[in-house]
């Protein structure tokens, strides 16, 4: 079973050239705006097992020496890959950590659960399963008081000095550039201190804490001054979430406003990046302003959008002087002049504009991104939770019924643990009340409410998982806002399909790894179906990691069942959500919407009462999801409107995956 199969998404559209180059020269040519040293790996596996092999290497040459080797880590996504690579080398290839001593880089307070917090997860996910000797193991404590944490952050600098310093720093990126909990602002000289946790690192903290209101207020962290005293410093970072923050920390001059910018000045320091992570670096996102591009169709148009926003001009009023001045003449020797290099980005743009996501019936199919036949056809949307449908292709849903084609929505997991406890309370307190109009005297219901109330309200407490019984009473309130929300577009009851994918289901924030399981739920509804037409969740910025496992087992079950007769003539179509959009050089099929069908959408939307302002995993973004997706396709339009094309009210926007 291939697991990683979305990452493939990115290498299709990255020139090798750019990333790993040939020779120094060419090395040297593509990085010479970056201020820091950069490795960009295909994958986040990859380049986790890259940081892995380097970390053990280095144990080993101290134990050669007999020498201690002193790491400190961050925990968090950035760095759960490398630790589990560490402790397979333990495992499999007898990597001790006998010589290792660790210094845990920061930890929340104040803490009332031992049982939270990083240096838990660290426990948890890496030292529990290596043979580190507890004597060498050193964090910042959580559950202080107040009177000590003074002297907790001087005698943590104190016992690093007297280990001899830190050899080796690994570090995670923030969303605010933090390093550590270094946010904007933090000085370079600053030390271990106790620190206030603003609104992005609280929200970043919602895996780790169940909600924001569940993350403490406050947290204490080895300064920026101590990490750059470290010997040797390695960042990584994966995922397109991350992207901005690093080409800021890369690119950028040094400046306070992005913590992780300092790192500039550290004499031995390296980013290791996936390629979503890297993607705005100058050489992945404008390699014509550095070196010879390998020229196609993606990257041209990618050209001219980028040549149109610079000079604020639409596509068709371009001058060979605008080509010339901007590092595009190449585009001139291709096309002969500006004009006709125009007409074909202009035209490969308008072809990508229709209002028959499905295909137009009887119609001259030759320059539109559905085939005409067969008409109808039987479609089925994949959905990562029971929104993402209507929040990403809303309109494009509803357009498929009302042209009459067959249409399926599959919903990949529950939600369960994105409903909020608040609203399970709203509706025992209304099934009490029902049963008491209707049902009086049945002392099963009115003790179950009972029950499930009281848990809520007085037993669980900051950090405790739901009860299974109260997860499944949150998985049945997300399909009934989901079957409202198909009922409302007019989808048939029985073309709605909720396959909870067993990854999904461990009843906390942390999920399963993908298993051969779950993609033969997905292969055994493709079979059933077996559509003309498959739209899937490519939204690999979703902060939290299952859109993209999602989207992974429908590839892989895809890619399992490539050689069935129907899959050759199957178009897959990829869909973006709340966080961001496809960028306009790889838009493939771009479906415009009224002002109704807009108001339609976000009609749909809020059939997700759950997932409204009370919605414990909206990420960092203070819209509502209506509001993101609406915005996300109102800019759409107003970008193909920018570029001299047709003025739509918005556009929702489709790239199409080619099975490998």
């Amino acid at each position: 079973m291939k697991t990683n199969l979305s990452s493939q998404i990115t290498l299709s559209r990255v020139s090798q050239n750019l990333y790993k180059p040939n020779d120094v020269f060419e090395l040297s040519r593509v990085t010479r705006l970056e201020k820091v040293r950069t490795e960009i790996y295909e994958t986040a596996h990859e380049g986790a097992i890259r940081i892995a092999n380097y970390i053990a290497q280095l144990i080993i040459q101290k134990q050669s020496c007999f020498q201690k080797f002193v790491m400190s880590v961050a925990t968090g996504q950035s760095t759960v890959e490398i630790f589990k690579e560490l402790v397979r080398k333990h495992e499999e290839e007898n990597l001790s950590f006998k010589n290792v001593i660790l210094f845990n880089l920061y930890e929340y307070f104040p803490l009332t659960n031992e049982n939270s917090g990083c240096f838990a997860q660290l426990r948890e996910i890496f030292i529990n399963k290596i043979d580190i000797e507890p004597s060498n193991i050193f964090t910042l404590r959580g559950n202080l008081d107040k009177s000590e944490i003074f002297s907790e952050c001087a005698n943590y600098e104190k016992k690093i000095a007297e280990m001899g310093g830190i050899d080796f720093q690994l570090l995670g990126i923030g969303r605010g550039g933090n390093i550590g909990f270094n946010e904007p602002g933090t000085q370079i000289n600053s030390t271990t201190r106790l620190v206030l946790l603003d609104n992005v690192s609280k929200k970043d903290a919602t895996d780790l804490f169940g909600s924001v209101e569940n993350v403490p207020i406050s947290a204490i962290t080895m300064g920026i001054g101590t990490i750059m005293k470290s010997r040797e410093v390695v960042l990584a970072a994966w995922g397109e979430h991350k992207a901005t923050q690093i080409k800021d920390a890369i690119e950028q001059p040094a400046s306070l406003s992005n913590p992780a910018s300092a790192l500039q000045q550290h004499p031995n320091v390296r980013f290791v990046v996936d390629l979503p992570a890297a993607s705005e670096l100058t050489r992945l996102s404008r390699p014509w302003l550095l070196t010879s591009c390998e020229w196609d169709d993606k990257l041209i148009r990618r050209a001219i959008v980028w040549l149109c926003e610079k000079t604020q001009k639409p596509i068709l009023k371009l001058t060979n002087k605008d080509y010339n001045e901007n590092g595009l003449s190449d585009l001139l020797n291709i096309y002969g002049s500006a004009y006709n290099c125009n007409i074909k980005i202009f035209n490969d743009l308008q072809h990508t504009i229709t209002g028959w996501p499905g295909g137009k019936p009887n119609a001259d199919d030759s320059n539109r991104p559905e085939r005409a036949k067969p008409y109808p056809k039987k479609v089925l949307i994949f959905s990562p939770h029971p929104d993402d449908d209507v929040i990403s292709m809303g309109a494009t849903f509803h357009r498929l019924i009302e042209q009459k084609h067959d249409v399926h929505v599959a919903y990949e997991t529950s939600g369960n643990i994105a409903v909020a406890d608040d609203e399970v309370i709203r509706f025992l307190s209304f099934l009490k009340g029902f049963g008491e109009m209707y049902d009086k005297g049945n002392k099963e219901l009115e003790a179950k409410c009972t029950e499930f109330t009281n848990f809520i309200l007085h037993d669980k407490k900051d950090g405790d998982s739901d009860t299974r019984d109260i997860l499944n009473l949150k998985a049945l309130l997300r399909r009934g806002e989901a079957r409202a929300a198909c009922r409302y577009m007019g989808l048939p009851a029985e073309h709605v399909h909720f396959l909870n994918l067993p990854f999904y289901e461990t009843g906390a924030i942390k999920k399963g790894d993908l298993t051969q399981a779950d993609v033969d739920i997905i292969k055994k509804l493709l079979d059933e179906l077996k559509p003309h037409q498959i739209y899937v969740a490519g939204d690999l910025a979703d902060p939290h990691g299952t859109h993209k496992v999602c989207l992974d087992a429908v590839l892989a079950a895809i890619d399992e069942m490539k050689g069935e007769a129907w899959l050759k003539d199957c178009r897959i179509w990829m869909y973006r959500g709340a966080w961001k959009e496809w960028e306009i050089d790889h838009i493939e099929m771009a479906v415009p919407i009224s002002p109704e069908e807009l108001r339609f959408k976000r009609n749909t939307i809020l059939k997700h009462q759950s997932q409204m302002e009370s919605a414990p995993f909206m990420g960092n973004d203070e819209r509502l999801f209506w509001q993101r997706a609406e915005d996300r396709n109102r800019a759409t339009a107003e970008l193909y409107a920018q570029l001299g094309l047709a003025s739509y009210e918005a556009i929702e926007a489709f790239v199409q995956y080619h099975p490998l």
